[in-house]
């Protein structure tokens, strides 16, 4: 990790170099994509069966494409029954704490005669996306389905690419049942994008597509926002740890590599008043690399994305933490509450020494998808909000709306669109 002085300069060297992980700097695998959605939009199920031919190695036909209860049953016994109880444990804290994001309808009636509202309505069909890659997420299925599901969409359809063998991971099928998925198809990549946007004769079209995946997942679903709604186009994992000098050097060197170890483009960062700190969280990290299993992928991660940065005061660090504004923010520092008033820009915030960031990844209960390479200054982390949609009520009797007739026709005829006026003159045509 490169040890850089705080200074205007250094953060925005610091800021373009991170903002070269973004996935809007991946132009070169656009027409690659656009071709394979085009082929998906126009030929369907037979583009699908190919390109899972060509890339996952496998065929699989009409009748092979959608998982069986029978699959779901052979992967209950193949999963670790620890693991399938922990799985359990979890659904109830994401469950509970995605129940208290619900928003329900309302309604307001005056005296006049109006009444004005907002009825909430969940989206009928939602695609999740799950990689099927380098590693498996079951984790990252129950953060994907259980908003949805809260919400009360009716159809969760989730796709994710099938091994050699045709077979989807048994840890992935279990998570998405115990979720609540209505519709498991063993495809993955653009194509799946694809299917879920156009929809094929295999599978319908959804509403809205969620989920992580590689560079072509991320290009496709960007390209078919407009015909589908996305949860948004995320970058790699990050990590920014904002510590002082009562920071344990051991535990901020552990955090920062359980997010580099996710892949050679994830970002750790150490912001700190402490050079202290950041000597020892260094001399802590070499020893780690001695027996981590992803030693690798952490060494290139730290090389060309991994910062310790020094800064004067506490409000300079915080003015860093804000700019970069990090997908994961841990605040391990004297008066840590004090310190998260201030901060403006982060997707999760993890108080104190003993909230360390896979904590919020598998168990805590609040959603792990969340806003990358500084978009948490605008977005937020994935929500039962995410899985609704919002429709204005509006309602005005006749005495209502005699009573400000004349306000509309003016403002009406003030932008010259006379036959908005005419709308509301003609109510009192014979008066």
């Amino acid at each position: 990790m490169r040890t850089v002085a705080l200074t205007k300069e250094s953060t925005k060297d610091i800021l373009e170099n991170l903002l070269k992980r973004s996935p809007n700097n991946y132009g070169k695998f656009e027409s690659a994509v656009d071709e394979i959605l085009k082929n998906v939009k126009e030929k369907g199920d037979e583009a699908l069966f190919a390109y899972t031919k060509e890339f996952d190695k496998t065929e699989v036909t009409k009748e092979t494409i959608r998982v069986t209860e029978e699959e779901i049953k052979e992967a209950y016994e193949a999963v670790d029954p620890a693991l399938i109880e922990v799985i359990r444990k979890a659904l109830v804290n994401i469950r509970s704490y995605h129940e208290k994001q619900r928003q329900n309808s309302w309604f307001t009636t005056e005296a006049k005669g109006t009444m004005l509202g907002q009825k909430v309505t969940p989206l009928e069909r939602v695609g999740v996306y799950v990689p099927g890659g380098k590693a498996v997420y079951p984790s990252s299925v129950l953060m994907n389905i259980v908003p949805a599901k809260v919400a009360g969409v009716e159809k969760i359809v989730m796709v994710t690419p099938p091994n050699k063998d045709g077979e989807v991971t048994p840890a992935t099928l279990v998570a998405a049942n115990e979720a609540g998925a209505t519709h498991i198809y063993k495809v993955g990549g653009a194509q799946a994008i694809g299917a879920l946007a156009y929809g094929t004769e295999s599978i319908e079209k959804v509403d809205k597509i969620v989920g992580p995946g590689n560079i072509y997942v991320a290009l496709a679903k960007k390209a078919v926002y407009g015909h589908v709604s996305i949860d948004s186009i995320a970058g790699p994992s990050e990590i920014l740890v904002l510590a002082d000098d009562t920071a344990n050097p051991h535990f901020v060197a552990a955090d920062l590599l359980s997010q580099a170890e996710h892949d050679e483009l994830a970002s750790a960062i150490l912001v700190t008043t402490s050079k202290t700190l950041g000597e020892k969280v260094q001399e802590e990290i070499e020893g780690y690399l001695k027996k981590l299993s992803r030693a690798e992928i952490i060494e290139k991660s730290l090389e060309n994305f991994g910062y310790i940065l020094e800064a004067e005061t506490l409000d300079e660090a915080l003015e860093v933490v804000n700019a970069i504004a990090s997908e994961h923010l841990e605040i391990v520092t004297a008066n840590p509450f004090e310190v998260m008033t201030k901060v403006r820009n982060a997707g999760a915030i993890f108080i104190g020494e003993y909230s360390s960031e896979p904590l919020g990844d598998y168990f805590a209960g609040p959603n792990h998808v969340l806003p990358t390479n500084g978009t948490a200054k605008f977005f937020s982390p994935l929500n039962v909000d995410d899985f609704v949609k919002k429709s204005s009520i509006i309602y005005y009797s006749k005495d209502a709306l005699k009573a400000i007739r004349k306000d509309i026709e003016t403002f009406a005829q003030a932008e010259g669109l006379t036959a908005h006026a005419n709308s509301i003159a003609v109510r009192f045509e014979e008066e």
